[in-house]
């Protein structure tokens, strides 16, 4: 396998290994933060961070620095990054470079990282017995937990994943310790779907869609859960369990009930990971998942709205403790993580790895950090009312066009637990011509418009062009498989952490009017929507797909 330099992009000058050698590794990776700071936000990920040659943007429409033209509601997938967070990024890059001065490149990075882990703990409100394993995406967060669970289980385990029909597309190949990518973030060129060495086994998959009542949740979703629990442990396999808390659409699976159902019958036989990859989660419930042991995926660049990607996984104390024990460790996985990914206590662990920091990791991770913090230091009323109001403001505009069809909700609410995540912030709906859905080329194509000045191509009055010039991103499609008709995609209205953050303000009636700024883009967006069906300005045969990767 080809290795790339660590933390570099596709495209990045590089040395050559005899002028890394001559040079010296510490002062080669020092030189290395002197790239753009572009190139290393957009660096130390899979091809899909990649940027477009010509439009300068990654798999999911993102540019690598500030758009403020551009409206965002898109954070079910991805968003651009904040001028706030950009800048918190680049001081991040200056304060490394002057503590290299005084140390070794890797050990003031490494303090670096493990400090983020302290400030991430501070903001999730998790004690300091909770670890974190930073990586550069969710995806390759599950391959972390799937090494983990198979040192806390002592066996290969079948993974079982609930929601496996709106998560994302790399899980059915995580799930089974296969390569969800041709390459790595560390640029070790791998066959996509091919077995991660010392990982590979097999897995289930729980969808939740009902493919007879349309789009709707299954019923009977639980059942299925215990089923496949049932008949895995009766074959004398352990069982990771990747739960859904919340899916692409928000939905969440299974219910509590099922969850101690599961305990009770088979105790240290089912090592549980949550897949709140979206951080669509109170902080209480992601405690409550904590103290439970189970495993937790988390990301920085959905809800929270960082750069994408940003990965991390979040385990008890009683698992780590497992881990820095571990004897054998599955070769593949030091083509998915180095030494700096792993909490500084584990000592034994880390020192069978590399030291090779991955610099776009960290600084995706320094960004979404920003966001965090400056989430969690609005009050909690008005992140909560902000949340409710928003939510009944997009409901009723969906419920009121004619070409809009929302999908229905089917989270199980826990109002103590959610805190404001009780309300809904992810908003799917199908598009609609006459009644009917449109192809999945169409809704495609309408995602692709709305992100590009339009006005050109629609026919109509000032004020038609003037909506339809207006940048903005939505959730990329999700494309659903029907028992009874052709598939169908869903776009996603997505409310996020910059909304709430950019709102606040202690003058209330200010505030007030922010909301309505707020809900007024969003009618704009829909409106934008309206006018390319309406007008037929977008080409139905995509260009590349535009679903989510």
């Amino acid at each position: 396998m080809r290795r790339e330099p660590f933390g570099m992009s596709a495209g990045a000058s590089r040395l050559s290994a005899t002028e890394r050698a001559s040079d010296g590794g510490s002062r080669y990776r020092l030189r290395d933060l002197f790239t753009p700071l572009d190139t290393l936000l957009a660096s130390g990920g899979d091809p899909r961070l990649a940027l477009d040659p010509n439009d300068r943007v990654n798999a999911y429409g993102c540019a690598a620095s500030p758009e403020p033209e551009l409206w965002n509601f898109a954070s079910s997938t991805a968003s651009t990054i904040s001028q706030m967070a950009y800048d918190c990024a680049a001081l991040a890059r200056e304060e490394l470079m002057h503590k290299c001065l005084f140390d070794e490149v890797e050990i003031a990075f490494d303090a670096r990282c493990e400090d983020m882990r302290e400030e991430l703990r501070g903001h999730l409100a998790l004690s300091s017995r909770i670890d974190v394993v930073f990586s550069p995406s969710g995806t390759d967060s599950q391959l972390h937990a799937l090494f983990v669970a198979r040192a806390v289980l002592g066996a290969a385990p079948v993974t079982i994943v609930v929601g496996a029909d709106q998560t994302g597309s790399g899980t059915p190949h995580t799930a089974r310790g296969h390569h969800f990518s041709t390459m790595t973030a560390g640029g070790i060129v791998v066959r996509k779907d091919g077995a991660v060495t010392g990982l590979a086994g097999d897995s289930i998959a729980v969808p939740l869609i009902d493919m007879v009542a349309g789009i709707a949740m299954r019923t009977d979703a639980d059942a299925a859960v215990l089923r496949a629990v049932e008949t895995s442990l009766a074959q004398g396999r352990r069982v990771l369990l990747q739960i859904m808390d919340s899916s692409k659409l928000g939905w969440r699976a299974p219910s509590e009930a099922c969850l101690d159902e599961i305990a009770r019958r088979w105790p240290r036989k089912v090592q549980i990971v949550v897949d709140a990859c979206q951080a669509r989660i109170g902080r209480r419930r992601l405690r409550a998942y904590l103290d439970r042991g189970y495993m937790v995926l988390i990301t920085g660049s959905k809800f929270f709205g960082g750069p994408a990607f940003s990965g991390a996984l979040l385990l008890p104390k009683g698992l780590s403790r497992s881990i820095d024990r571990i004897g054998g460790i599955a070769p593949g996985i030091f083509d998915y993580a180095g030494r700096c990914d792993w909490p500084v206590a584990w000592t034994t662990l880390r020192s069978r790895f590399e030291r090779r920091p991955n610099f776009g990791q960290w600084l995706r991770w320094e960004a979404a950090l920003a966001e965090i913090g400056s989430y969690y230091a609005v009050p909690g009323a008005f992140r909560a009312r902000m949340l409710a109001e928003l939510a009944v403001g997009i409901d009723s505009m969906i419920a009121l066009s004619p070409s809009l069809r929302a999908v229905p909700a089917a989270i199980e609410k826990s109002v103590a637990d959610d805190e404001e995540f009780a309300q809904a912030t992810i908003f799917p709906f199908t598009l609609l011509r006459g009644g009917k859905p449109v192809s999945i080329a169409e809704t495609s194509a309408v995602h692709r418009a709305l992100a590009r000045d339009m006005a050109e191509e629609i026919s109509g009055s000032a004020a038609d062009r003037q909506v339809a010039a207006q940048r903005c991103l939505v959730g990329q499609p999700v494309r659903l498989e029907r028992q009874d008709g052709a598939p169908q995609a869903v776009l996603r209205l997505c409310v996020g952490a910059r909304l709430v953050t950019e709102a606040w303000t202690p003058d209330t009636m200010q505030a007030q009017r922010n909301l309505q700024h707020v809900l007024d883009r969003i009618a704009h967006v829909l409106v934008k929507i309206e006018l390319l069906l309406d007008r037929g300005a977008v080409v139905a045969a995509p260009a590349k797909s535009a679903f989510e990767v």
